[in-house]
């Protein structure tokens, strides 16, 4: 089986890979940095965006419900992220669990899927961040040269000089080390949290009543879409979803769901975490709770401050305390946007490197890249290479071109991962478990059926561009990774020697 495609590589070796002093992170994260990293990942512009978008445009004041759907999806997977993390804590998330129970190749695949969806969102977040900045400097009466401003809207050469800084900086930031990068994602996520709940307390003096008749508006039936552009369940099964009433609702979780996404990015440090049997649990569905709460508040303020057929879509929320007659809380608003986007950018630049570090160390890419700094004891190398490639692709890149992110991987991960507890509860039950999923199998089930469910409603092309990506990855697993992993023949032992060395 060593020349199989689905050999897969046992807990006790993923862990014993860890030890090598040249391999080996450092680790300092307790549960509570682990929380505060989730809340910083999950939290970014679209609690100050979405909640009132998808009010207007598909749930009405039900936009909190649909929150609450998004998040029992999402603490579904988190479940099962939580027992893998802690019995498991290998750097490498989604990676790292599928390749002790699925097997090699699909393990590659999830983690070439995953480096792909963490470098455009840190890209697409660091341009999102310059622009935010580029807003806040015009109102004080600073305006950036068009050269250095970014490739939206540039006449010629353009190039956003604020977004390659920022992952410049962060780069430094993560190879320095783990707990300065905890540190100073704590001090940002306290300054948005503390902006987040401003303005839900100052939007509550606001609220009317009657903003939330109804409650769920009356359903809409939705006008059917065409092509590549059509979600994949209605090419398949003619299904076209409603907005707004009971349907419209998860119509709404459905989109609300993608401002969830980055808690799994936690996972990929459960071996940089002190006590990850303990932890992992603790800081995955902590920091999930957390801005679950968050966004049912902001979305109940933002449609009790103004009528959600009167909101606006690009700036839902600041407008509506323009309405109110109070500019001054849409600046703070800019400025809690402008400052949770760091460490969202911060966090999703730290889950890619520890991916790719993961890989690496397995063989399935250079072994280079898989050597830690002998001083901070951090994945130095793939985080500078990573960091500098991202840098140039967010000065260089449009907005527009970067948006395209594979939202799907996610999606695809959480059905990897909730596959992974039911056959590794049957292939090694002698593992001990320090948190253990309730009702395997039934609950990852449900979890893999709602996240399919969620997949289908995304249109044919995000597809398309999964399955392109995914197919080179198969062609770049057999032509290198393949015969280069630690688990080929000849390979293991090897390895084991180098070990046995440190």
């Amino acid at each position: 089986m060593s020349n199989s495609v689905f050999r897969t590589k046992q807990v006790e070796q993923s862990i014993e890979g860890t030890e090598a002093s040249e391999h080996k992170l450092s680790k300092t994260l307790s549960a509570t940095d682990l929380t505060v990293f989730g809340v910083g990942v999950i939290i970014g512009t679209g609690i100050f965006v979405l909640t009132g978008q998808v009010a207007k445009e598909n749930a009405g004041p039900s936009v909190a419900i649909a929150f609450v759907v998004a998040g029992v999806v999402c603490a579904l997977a988190a479940l099962c992220y939580a027992e893998f993390a802690s019995t498991v804590p290998v750097a490498g998330s989604a990676y790292t669990f599928s390749y002790t129970s699925l097997g090699e190749l699909p393990a590659w695949i999830i983690g070439w899927d995953l480096v792909l969806e963490f470098a455009l969102g840190t890209a697409v977040v660091a341009v999102g961040w310059s622009g935010y900045i580029r807003s806040l400097l015009d109102n004080a009466g600073w305006t950036l040269p068009s050269v250095i401003s970014g490739r939206e809207g540039a006449d010629g050469f353009g190039f956003d000089l604020l977004a390659a800084l920022l992952v410049l900086v962060l780069t430094v930031v993560l190879v320095i080390g783990m707990k300065l990068s905890a540190r100073i994602t704590t001090v940002v996520v306290a300054v948005k949290v503390g902006v987040v709940l401003l303005v839900i307390v100052a939007g509550a003096f606001f609220i009317k009543a009657e903003n939330y008749k109804p409650f769920v508006p009356e359903s809409v039936p939705q006008e059917a879409g065409d092509g590549l552009h059509a979600p994949l369940i209605q090419l398949i099964a003619g299904f076209a979803p409603a907005n707004f009433g009971v349907l419209g609702i998860f119509t709404a979780a459905s989109v609300v769901f993608f401002a969830f996404i980055g808690f799994d990015v936690v996972a990929t440090a459960a071996e940089e975490t002190r006590n990850p049997q303990r932890d992992m649990p603790r800081g995955i569905m902590g920091s999930l709770l957390i801005c679950t709460t968050l966004y049912v508040l902001v979305s109940l303020v933002v449609t009790g401050m103004q009528h959600y057929t009167r909101l606006s879509v690009d700036a839902p929320l600041a407008d509506a305390f323009k309405a109110t007659g109070h500019p001054f809380y849409a600046g703070v608003i800019s400025f809690g946007a402008a400052v949770g986007l760091t460490t969202v950018c911060m966090i999703l630049l730290l889950g890619q490197t520890r991916v790719f570090f993961a890989m690496s160390r397995d063989g399935l890419l250079p072994r280079f890249f898989s050597h830690v700094h002998p001083r901070f004891k951090t994945p130095y190398r793939p985080t500078i290479l990573l960091g500098v490639v991202i840098a140039i692709v967010a000065g260089f890149t449009r907005l527009s071109a970067l948006a395209e992110l594979v939202n799907i991987g996610t999606l695809f991960a959480f059905v990897v991962v909730a596959l992974s507890v039911i056959i590794l509860r049957r292939t090694r039950p002698d593992l001990h478990r320090a948190f253990r999923t309730p009702l395997v199998p039934a609950l990852p089930i449900v979890s893999v059926l709602a996240s399919l469910w969620l997949m289908l409603n995304l249109p044919a092309e995000t597809w398309i561009r999964f399955a392109v990506w995914m197919a080179i990855g198969v062609v770049v697993y057999f032509a290198y990774s393949r015969r280069r992993s630690l688990l080929a023949p000849g390979r293991e032992a090897e390895a084991r020697a180098a070990r046995q060395l440190d």
